[in-house]
């Protein structure tokens, strides 16, 4: 059992948090915080608040760490792209070539960069550049070349 000692100011501050910070998890936070300060046991802090007993010490601990200021601090796991650090170097390539489709854009990138990605993933890091696909219709067989390849250099642009 972690053993902290709370005084009349931090009790109020947990008090007043517990039911006016913006976000839920810190609220919640607070919450365990607060029944700790009332001497409840930690299986029935962690009943009373619904998370787990590895939770709550770990609430405890960035209490312990950081004070109130550690318990506000919210830590979510956010993945970055692999392609991210060639992003530069890949839109100024897809500028100056465009690719005609989502395979030629996976090659492209696997052939400047070394990382294989499917389609889709391909397409959702496109996008994200700013990039997006251009629907185009059909030209007919008998039409002037030099617009079908001015058309297919421009399948793909930046919004």
């Amino acid at each position: 059992m972690i053993e902290i000692s709370f005084s009349e100011a931090e009790i109020a501050a947990l008090h007043y948090e517990r039911f006016h910070h913006p976000h839920p998890r810190v609220q919640r936070k607070m919450e365990a915080l607060y029944l700790k300060s009332q001497g409840l046991p930690h299986w029935e802090i962690a009943q009373l608040v619904q998370v787990s007993q590895n939770t709550l010490r770990s609430y405890l601990k960035d209490y312990q760490a950081g004070g109130i200021a550690g318990l506000k601090v919210l830590t979510f796991y956010q993945p970055q792209s692999e392609l991210k650090p060639h992003q530069a170097t890949l839109e100024a390539q897809f500028r100056a070539h465009p690719p005609q489709s989502l395979a030629q854009a996976a090659a492209k990138i696997e052939a400047l960069t070394g990382i294989r990605r499917s389609r889709s993933q391909v397409q959702v890091f496109l996008q994200g550049m700013g990039m997006k696909c251009r629907r185009v219709g059909v030209l007919p067989a008998k039409a002037d070349p030099e617009p079908q390849e001015a058309d297919k250099k421009t399948s793909w642009s930046l919004a």
